[in-house]
């Protein structure tokens, strides 16, 4: 049976930006992240029919301790790692919001989702495609 599973506000303090004052300071950052995968865990109760979160959110966090200047570049680095060591993922979405990002105005969070679905060429999958960038106040 197909199950959805959803890690919901992964709160970090992590140094990525263009700015340099970004990758000293660091800022706050919220990642969610939602996949699908096919598992007979809901009648088995056995976490060996299932990808267990915890292991999700370690590569989240491992992704997150690096660097970079675009969230859309960490989004696509968590969503890489989190497909190459878990292949049997059918759908994976990443959102990674940076709260208060530097603008010339008021922004609560800048947000970047990406969404890559398993196909029979699923190493083709392009980290950089992007569904949604969205800005809310």
């Amino acid at each position: 049976m197909k199950v959805a599973i959803t890690l919901e506000s992964m709160k970090f303090h992590a140094y990525h930006g263009v700015m340099e004052q970004e990758q000293i300071i660091g800022g706050t950052y919220f990642v969610d992240l939602s996949y699908i995968i096919d598992t007979e865990s809901i009648e088995s109760d056995d976490i060996m029919d299932t990808i267990s979160y915890a292991e999700i959110f370690d590569i989240v966090k491992q992704e997150m301790s690096k660097p970079s200047k675009l969230i859309e570049h960490v989004a696509g680095r968590i969503l890489k790692s989190v497909k190459n060591n878990f292949t049997e993922i059918l759908s994976l979405t990443v959102k990674v919001s940076k709260l208060y990002p530097p603008t010339n105005g008021e922004a609560e969070r800048a947000t970047v989702i990406i969404t890559a679905d398993k196909t029979p060429f699923d190493e083709n999958i392009k980290t950089d495609t992007i569904d949604s960038i969205v800005c809310t106040r």
